[in-house]
């Protein structure tokens, strides 16, 4: 599944995407322990179909399964050749979650979802707080739900996260996200699943 060698460069922009936006913004106040723990599983899949895709998905979900969280807190499955088309994607998630179930996996993991095109409901495609869910790459991020629940626990305002982000993003604007030079090499910027 992995090349390293020609896997690289997609982990890399991977991981300026992450020390940037996600850390360097703090659009996930948790994300900065795990990354600099070295606790992120980062693993490129070579598929190029939904098929594909689900045999990857369930090996990486496997894997965290049994992985000790001291070793392996989580995993970003980046596939950067299939799934490139947001509504694909976002219909795709559907599949993810029920692959957990299948794995009798529920309440152990779960899927968060990062895509170059990503657009929240009822949001135009260039506004700004997409930003917050948009990735170099198409990618899973296959969390453990008791790590999810323990730092809600210890946030003092989980709910503050998300508003924060979208105050940060637009304070930001988007020149000041084109200036943290985190190109989007997977984005077709036609992927509009909601009615501007």
């Amino acid at each position: 599944m992995n090349s390293p060698n020609n896997d690289d460069p997609i982990i890399d922009l991977t991981k300026t995407w992450l020390e940037k936006a996600v850390i360097g913004l703090n659009l996930c106040p948790f994300a900065k322990s795990v990354y600099n723990g070295n606790l992120i599983r980062f693993i490129v899949s070579q598929a190029k179909s939904n098929q594909d895709l689900t045999a990857d998905l369930k090996q990486e979900l496997q894997i965290l399964s049994e992985s000790d969280p001291k070793q392996t807190e989580t995993t970003l499955l980046i596939h950067p050749y299939v799934l490139l088309n947001f509504l694909d994607y976002n219909d795709y998630l559907g599949v993810a979650d029920k692959l957990i179930t299948q794995l009798e996996l529920e309440g152990y993991l779960q899927i968060a979802s990062f895509h170059p095109d990503y657009q929240f409901a009822g949001r135009r495609t260039d506004d700004i707080a997409n930003f917050v869910n948009r990735s170099p790459y198409p990618m899973l991020h296959l969390l453990r739900e008791d790590s999810v629940e323990r730092a809600n626990e210890n946030h003092p305002d989980i709910n503050s996260i998300y508003q924060n982000n979208i105050d940060t993003l637009r304070k930001l604007g988007h020149d000041g996200w084109n200036e943290l030079g985190i190109t989007n090499p997977a984005s077709t910027g036609s992927n509009s699943i909601f009615p501007d």
